[in-house]
């Protein structure tokens, strides 16, 4: 299923002060677009979340960005879909169009490393693979990011986020966020 948005003009780049000679390339808007830091997570891009598909010309040659939410009905997908459009304004696309695509669906395989290495450098253990066993897609075994210990055990399937859980570590007795293989 693909849903369109059309963007409106940002407040800091009106139609007018983005004329067509100013424009970026769809690839140079890709760019800028994986840029957008994450809503719930800011420490971390749309791109390294993976969430960003792709950024083309749409047949009318209008810019079109297709994201794919971590979660069906995220409730952080307005604040990304309005982050976008922004973007895709001071690019000088204040017409530009965001798709949302759930197939396929998006998988925390997607996270980038640099992503992944985010999320531990500010104590959120990332996740592992969403095919691996249970026990360790429910935190167990996941690596601390305070003391590297992997002596860990679920405190909590709630976390900050709809996509953590609590942890808590064996070793150093911290607790800590951990993201969810899905």
């Amino acid at each position: 299923m693909v849903t369109a948005v059309r963007a409106r003009p940002a407040p800091d780049c009106p139609a007018a002060a983005c004329p067509a000679a100013e424009r970026l390339a769809p690839e140079q808007v890709r760019e800028r677009v994986a840029a957008v830091a994450d809503p719930e997570l800011p420490l971390i891009t749309l791109g390294e979340l993976g969430v960003v598909r792709q950024v083309t010309a749409g047949p009318d040659g209008t810019v079109e960005v297709t994201v794919t939410p971590t979660y069906t009905g995220c409730p952080a997908m307005d604040v990304i879909v309005t982050d976008i459009r922004a973007e895709l304004a001071r690019c000088g696309h204040p017409d530009g169009r965001v798709r949302t695509a759930l197939a396929p669906a998006w998988t925390t395989d997607w996270i980038t490393a640099d992503g992944r290495r985010k999320l531990a450098e500010h104590g959120i253990s990332p996740p592992g693979s969403p095919t691996a066993p249970l026990p360790l897609r429910l935190g167990t075994g996941a690596a601390c990011p305070h003391c590297g210990s992997t002596a860990t055990r679920p405190q909590s399937p709630f976390g900050a986020t709809r996509c953590q859980s609590v942890l808590v570590c064996l070793g150093c007795r911290e607790t800590f966020g951990h993201m969810k293989a899905i």
